[in-house]
């Protein structure tokens, strides 16, 4: 059963009160945990804008610092999704009460977007990346256009005399050493090392991505489930209490079943849990 179903029993009641009243206090918490501060960041073109976000950290910590708290709750590690735009902190926890478990989840959602560092490195590689494309570009085209020819005359300068456009397929084909020794030659000729270039390449789009910085935006709202698996922005607190039957779960039951001692027990730990919500 999830806090905050309607329902006639006063109990249930009771139990949607106190569910209401420590959602009213998470709220203004995580509020304050994801509160924007202004960074300035690069685009790709290489302009310097400012940009908010917050720091996820502040809300993990405080997830964690509530998992301490909770002594005798069965508790799950802070965890985050790896997604690459909408990413999730988490926990979750749990505690039974004779017949009857009482669990919560905490979440933020969040999306992440990706700028570079505002720094000279990230201009100079692009452009280092830009003339490396622009080369290769023209030699590939040089080579495209009198691609026959080029390889004709150089296997002539290598002393094979007696190759034909026909011939030359068919040996290209077969032997896979021959030919890549004629293209080396022709690429020493050309002055160009394709494979360095393209070792280059690499090396400089990996050091791009070492200067790329995440920024993080949410909304400070509360959110449900359906909201939550949409990939809506938001944090969410949700509580259910759930009768264990045969070592099952069951969401609905009869609460005029349960005793008084059991009733007042789940009082206290929500309670206990907005007074560490609250903390």
């Amino acid at each position: 059963m999830r806090l905050g179903s309607r329902s006639s029993n006063e109990f249930i009641q009771l139990l949607n009160k106190k569910n209401e009243s420590i959602q009213k206090a998470y709220l203004p918490k995580m509020i304050d945990f994801t509160k924007m501060i202004n960074v300035k960041v690069m685009m790709g073109d290489s302009t310097i804008i400012e940009q908010k976000t917050f720091d996820p950290k502040l809300v993990s910590n405080y997830f964690q610092k509530i998992n301490d708290s909770l002594k005798e709750w069965s508790v799950q590690d802070v965890s985050i999704t790896n997604n690459q735009d909408v990413r999730r902190i988490f926990t979750k926890f749990e505690i039974k009460e004779g017949s009857y478990l009482l669990s919560g989840h905490l979440s933020l959602q969040f999306h992440v977007l990706l700028y570079y560092k505002p720094v000279q490195r990230v201009i100079d590689c692009q452009k280092e990346l830009s003339e490396i494309v622009d080369v290769a570009k023209n030699k590939q085209e040089q080579f495209s256009d009198n691609s026959d020819q080029i390889v004709l005359d150089k296997l002539k300068e290598m002393g094979y005399k007696d190759f034909d456009h026909q011939k030359l397929f068919e040996v290209f084909y077969e032997n896979d050493e021959f030919r890549e020794k004629v293209f080396e030659e022709i690429q020493k000729d050309a002055g160009v090392d394709f494979q360095e270039m393209s070792e280059k390449k690499s090396k400089l789009f990996s050091e791009l991505d070492s200067l790329l910085v995440e920024t993080y935006q949410t909304s400070n709202v509360l959110i449900d489930d359906p909201r939550l698996v949409a990939g809506e922005e938001g944090c969410l607190l949700t509580l259910d209490l759930e009768f264990i039957k045969n070592g099952n779960r069951e969401g609905v039951f009869d609460p005029r079943k349960m005793s008084d001692s059991v009733k007042e027990n789940i009082l206290k730990r929500l309670s206990e849990l907005e007074t560490v919500i609250q903390s």
